[in-house]
């Protein structure tokens, strides 16, 4: 490969930093500066989801809002591969670029984060009327149905900042739910309290995996990436999105995952959508055996369509006026303010 410096670039946040670092140290060992003419730098860009942080996602719109500014300096060549949760990717990129790598993923689980000095173990511990923070949908739509006697309140910021929100003294949050993996990374897993996993909660589509995206005819950059993927996480993220896909939803959807794929290639996947006030949940299994990566994409399309005719197609109908609504009601209060 010719000398060459690969800019890589992702948002500024924390977690964003250490999670690009990363990738760069993983590169630096396969491409020793002593040993190699490559040489690899970062770049950390705002997004629009991080120059708005007064409004809930459910309101802001889809993964794009994560993404969007990063693509553009991809794809003018300011930057040559960006780092991202793969999680807030959407489903469907740009003309231009494409998913050069998805790395092993961490554990995918939602994990219970309570209040400094509380002794509470478990959501099932928290009092009646106590206040649960979380930016997420999903998280709040199924958590509505097993626990009504709590109460949900949106909070954003980087993950040290939601944590200081919530061990504030005079702060409203009695605990909060927050990605296993991203509280790991950062070094802030001795405040984790409890993992929520499936069935209680069913995390996010690829939730806990990173992926590269890269311009499609940067053949360099492909061959890095390839040196990086993680095949039994690359399949079984590609599943979830494929159902993702095919229910046309964002981060701001209800829909919740559960994975597993064996080394004999048996993958079984599940996948749920629920309206916003917990009362209506859709939820299927389908296992089959896969041979390749887009085999695995087809079972997740396949259980979409399963979803769709069992009701999660009228609940995602429903969760989308319902939010048409509720932005034109933010947009008429902001047009009365500026007025």
């Amino acid at each position: 490969m010719r000398p060459r410096t690969f800019t890589l670039a992702s948002r500024p946040s924390q977690l964003a930093q250490v999670q690009t670092n990363t990738v760069k140290a993983s590169l630096e060992t396969l491409y020793p500066p002593s040993e190699s003419s490559l040489r690899f730098t970062t770049s950390f860009l705002s997004s629009a989801g991080d120059r708005n942080k007064s409004q809930a996602l459910y309101l802001l719109g889809g993964k794009a809002l994560w993404t969007k500014d990063l693509e553009v300096a991809l794809k003018d060549g300011s930057v040559d591969i960006l780092v991202h949760c793969l999680k807030d990717m959407p489903t469907m990129l740009p003309d231009g670029c494409v998913i050069g790598a998805i790395l092993e993923r961490e554990d995918p689980v939602d994990s219970l984060v309570v209040k400094a000095g509380k002794e509470w173990k478990s959501l099932d511990e928290l009092p009646a009327g106590s206040v649960v923070g979380t930016g997420s949908v999903r998280r709040v739509a199924q958590l509505r149905r097993k626990f009504p006697h709590l109460k949900f309140l949106d909070v954003r910021g980087n993950l040290d900042t939601r944590v200081a929100k919530l061990d504030a003294p005079d702060g409203p949050y009695a605990a909060l739910i927050l990605a296993k993996a991203g509280m790991v990374r950062v070094g802030m897993g001795n405040r984790l309290t409890a993992d929520i996993p499936p069935p209680t909660l069913f995390y996010a589509v690829s939730q806990g995996a990173l992926a590269l995206e890269i311009r499609s005819d940067d053949t360099e950059a492909m061959e890095l990436c390839k040196q990086l993927t993680h095949r039994h996480t690359q399949w079984s993220c590609l599943a979830e999105r494929g159902c993702l896909r095919v229910l046309e939803g964002g981060c701001t959807v209800p829909v919740g995952v559960s994975t597993r794929l064996d080394e004999a290639g048996e993958l079984e996947l599940t996948g749920c959508v629920t309206s916003l006030d917990g009362g209506r949940h859709v939820q299927h299994t389908v296992k089959e055996k896969v041979k390749s990566a887009e085999e695995a994409e087809a079972v997740g399309e396949k259980l979409a369509k399963i979803l769709i005719d069992a009701g999660a197609g009228e609940i995602l109908a429903d969760i989308g006026k319902d939010r048409e609504q509720r932005v034109a009601e933010a947009e008429a209060k902001e047009n009365v303010v500026q007025a």
